[in-house]
């Protein structure tokens, strides 16, 4: 077991990681996805990257851990405070998980993860380990939507109702009326990645996110984790950049990856100059066909399940948060602050211990 402290060091360690290779299943489990966290979130807090393993280059376990306040020095997974994407700890077994979670325990310090999946392994371990060891509260937190992909979802117009068959018919009328209508699914190379990450930038700020203060161009530290992350992203070969035009325009955008079978999306947006011609939701159109095209297993849309995303599917992956606070007095005060701030009964009552 080795833990690695400094930021900069996590590039050597990381990289040649086949527990981190882009064919992991969920991009939050790989190298790009943790060196562009640690690039652009290394002032939230100090690193703990716990290494389980003899072999550096192949270790069984790891854990990307920052601790977060100086009093109550709570650790957390790096990067879900700030993109709020489901993370836990990547492992290749369940012996080198279960020492993971014994080297966290070792810590002796309050965790939390704030977005994890339901089924996730990371669960069970933690529940099992906190038996005796401390308090374990679980708590239902946002799912997010996802597709189970067939060749059926290379016509997704059939997968809608007839009224919303209808109405997206309606939006491309609307659309092809001011202009000649193209979509681009890109795989850039990282030469072709900022211009056109630049692009889809500016689309997503072009409506109430940019007014809100929310897009991406208004926030330098999720701005920086894209630019390195889709850098990265383009080298592997998964990094996926789309955009619907309309006249020549760009109208709608996604920013997504393809990876371990699956089509993850990261960011969508739409300029609110064509709001009428449904931009969004035309590209969707496309981008599944594509996935289905390609056999892909599933789309997932990552977020939250919002209103846009039910027109395209109910279902969703559960997920949860975990609140983990050990035996010793500082744990016994982090979970007095979060009871204080929470009330007790609203903290434990949707929760399983």
């Amino acid at each position: 077991m080795r833990i690695v402290q400094e930021f900069g060091a996590i590039d050597n360690e990381a990289q040649r990681w086949s527990l981190l290779a882009e064919a992991s299943n969920s991009p939050m489990h790989q190298y790009g996805w943790l060196k562009a966290c640690s690039s652009a979130f290394s002032a939230c807090g100090k690193l703990q990257l716990i290494v389980i393993g003899s072999d550096a280059e192949q270790p069984g376990a790891l854990g990307a851990l920052i601790m977060r306040g100086k009093h109550l020095n709570r650790m957390e997974c790096l990067g879900v405070n700030e993109l709020y994407e489901p993370t836990d700890f990547p492992h290749s077994d369940p012996t080198s998980l279960t020492a993971l979670i014994s080297t966290l325990i070792e810590f002796r310090r309050p965790l939390l993860l704030r977005r994890t999946l339901a089924d996730s392994p990371v669960l069970a371990a933690l529940r099992e380990a906190f038996k005796s060891r401390g308090v374990l509260i679980t708590r239902a937190a946002t799912g997010y939507p996802w597709i189970e992909l067939d060749a059926s979802w290379s016509e997704p117009e059939r997968k809608l109702s007839a009224k919303r068959r209808s109405s997206l018919r309606r939006a491309l009328r609307t659309a092809e009326k001011i202009g000649y209508v193209e979509y681009e699914i890109t795989s850039p190379k990282p030469d072709q990645v900022p211009p056109l990450l630049a692009e889809s930038f500016r689309i997503e700020a072009a409506n109430w996110k940019g007014r809100a203060g929310s897009a991406l161009v208004t926030d330098p530290d999720r701005r920086r984790f894209f630019e390195q992350y889709t850098a990265i992203a383009s080298e592997k070969g998964i990094l996926r950049i789309c955009f619907l035009k309309i006249a020549g325009h760009a109208a709608a955008t996604q920013i997504a990856v393809e990876s371990g079978g699956r089509f993850w999306l990261l960011k969508v947006g739409y300029d609110e100059t064509f709001a009428r011609c449904s931009p969004g939701n035309l590209l969707m159109l496309e981008t599944l066909r594509y996935a289905a095209g390609r056999g892909l297993q599933s789309y997932e849309f990552l977020g939250s399940a919002e209103r846009w995303t039910q027109m395209w599917t109910d279902r969703v992956r559960p997920c949860v948060s975990v609140w983990a606070y050990p035996n010793n007095i500082r744990g016994a005060t982090v979970l007095a602050w979060d009871a204080a701030r929470f009330g007790w009964e609203k903290l434990t009552r949707p929760f399983n211990h």
